[in-house]
């Protein structure tokens, strides 16, 4: 019989027909159909944001009090008058610091000056105290004598007693050891002058009546004449080229007298 033919089986007496040998042996490799599985994707989770976490609140300086007479941050022109009864009450002596006729500072000046002194000293140069604190009488003993020697313009060189900043103690004087242009602009073209110009604010102080700024200041250029007003606010006036208290605070020109 060949291969295709196809075989018959007797049961009882009854044909049946199984097919060709071809059909039989594939349909028993090929077995039953597999069904088709569906493939359902994995959803992809979303990530949940991680917060960014708030940065911790800078503490801010109290506002500056430019009105109260203890105040660093006291501002003192021909606008802004002090108590006549005012006085620190705790002035001290720079200790470093040559200062023949003993003047005083309120203690923060005071330690202040004495190290902008001493780096002074290391870069070769050298000056001292010739006036700090004074009274409200002392003041008007000075300025009634130049009103006596130079009439009005008295105005542009000396403050009328109770506007004085040496009233504070925060405001010193300096000069040269030897005396030279004590008090006259030309200090300002000595090495010290030079040097406490370029310099005198990373100690705090301010050169407090700049040249050109009499409109804003009511004085003369006195490049002698240092304001403690304490490294930040000298620092910030520095680093933005604010020269006067007047500007930094945001306060009127004070060039005369009310």
């Amino acid at each position: 019989m060949g291969i295709g033919a196809l075989v018959l089986v007797v049961f009882g007496g009854s044909a049946v027909v199984l097919g060709s040998y071809e059909e039989r042996v594939g349909n028993a490799v090929a077995g039953p159909e597999d069904p088709e599985i569906e493939v359902v994707p994995t959803p992809t989770p979303t990530p949940t944001p991680t917060p960014t976490p708030e940065p911790p609140e800078t503490p801010q300086p109290p506002p500056a009090d430019i009105d109260h007479p203890n105040s660093v941050d006291v501002v003192v022109n021909k606008q802004r008058p002090l108590p006549a009864d005012y006085g620190p009450t705790d002035l001290t002596n720079p200790a470093h610091v040559p200062n023949p006729s003993g003047e005083l500072l309120r203690p923060e000046a005071a330690r202040a000056l004495d190290e902008m002194h001493g780096a002074a000293r290391a870069a070769g140069v050298e000056f001292s105290i010739t006036s700090g604190y004074r009274s409200f009488q002392e003041q008007e003993a000075i300025y009634t004598q130049k009103r006596a020697e130079r009439g009005d313009e008295a105005d542009l060189v000396s403050a009328r007693p109770g506007h004085s900043e040496h009233q504070t103690g925060l405001a010193a004087d300096v000069g040269r050891p030897d005396g030279q242009c004590t008090l006259q602009p030309c200090f300002g073209e000595t090495a010290e002058g030079k040097w406490l110009a370029e310099n005198a604010w990373r100690y705090g102080f301010l050169l407090r009546y700049p040249q050109d700024l009499t409109p804003v200041i009511g004085y003369a250029y006195e490049p002698w004449h240092f304001r403690f007003v304490g490294i930040e606010t000298a620092t910030r006036m520095h680093h933005e080229g604010v020269r006067t208290l007047e500007e930094y605070r945001g306060l009127p020109a004070a060039p005369d007298y009310p």
